[in-house]
């Protein structure tokens, strides 16, 4: 969880192209990032997959209104609504994109391409149907920031018992990347979007390193193989609560206009 979904920049940069607080050409450069290439395939009405401009459009023109993310795991369908093909794709995918106000959804592949040393990423979206309905297990933004501050505490106490906090260079690389991510200015969520969302996604991506610190670095206190199991366990509710956030402050454009907020 160190880096951020592709269906959350799709989602956070669509909302605010949908609801005009960003250009087409800018949303776009946002979403692909540092990859080479968006694409779409199986949009209504065309036989071939398309750039991300052409695709926006389309769904807009469908009647897009928003769109929502959806963070799956095995046994959490956190974010989907249906139907079983689709939350099949964005069960194996980690992730995916639901329209709201128009019954469709995206799922993406990605794909790397080239050379050692010269490798580029291509991203094709799958569009397929969705059933209209609530999305699962999302909370409110106030319900995820609560549940974030304890789960942050339950971390960095996972984290001290475990002697994994600071205990070797992958701890300190990953203690740097979360670091470098935080930076004073740095936007985590596109323009639109309110003071709190952005509160509780930079929180969450705290929680997310804290976990993936944990789980990665095997220089701590908890070396065994029961010692490892039992730091996933301990672990798991934490990264589930993290999660689920993100979803909550990516959705939240699409359900504060829902509620007629703003």
């Amino acid at each position: 969880m160190l880096s951020e979904p592709r269906s959350g920049r799709l989602t956070s940069w669509g909302n605010a192209l949908v609801a005009g607080f960003a250009s087409p050409d800018d949303a776009v450069l946002a979403i692909v990032g540092d990859d080479a290439v968006h694409r779409v395939e199986g949009l209504p009405g065309e036989s071939a997959p398309v750039g991300l401009t052409l695709a926006l459009g389309r769904l807009r023109a469908l009647g897009l209104t928003g769109l929502r993310v959806a963070l799956p795991t095995s046994g959490h369908p956190l974010g989907l609504s249906g139907p079983p093909e689709f939350n099949a794709r964005a069960l194996e995918a980690g992730e995916a994109v639901v329209g709201h106000g128009v019954a469709l959804g995206l799922v993406p592949r990605v794909r790397e391409a080239g050379p050692e040393g010269d490798v580029h990423v291509e991203v094709v979206w799958h569009c397929l149907p969705v059933r209209e309905a609530p999305p699962a297990d999302v909370p409110s933004l106030g319900e995820a920031e609560r549940e974030l501050a304890e789960a942050l505490r339950e971390a960095i106490e996972v984290l001290t018992r475990l002697d994994v906090a600071g205990s070797g260079p992958v701890a300190e690389a990953a203690i740097d990347a979360y670091r470098a991510r935080a930076e004073p200015g740095r936007q985590v969520l596109a323009p639109g979007y309110p003071p709190r969302a952005v509160r509780v996604l930079e929180l969450a991506q705290r929680v997310g390193a804290l976990v993936s610190l944990a789980r990665t670095n095997g220089h701590g206190g908890a070396v065994s193989a029961s010692e490892m199991a039992a730091r996933g366990e301990a672990l798991r509710p934490v990264e589930r609560t993290a999660r689920r956030a993100q979803v909550a402050a990516y959705n939240s454009m699409v359900e504060e206009r829902e509620r007629g907020v703003g």
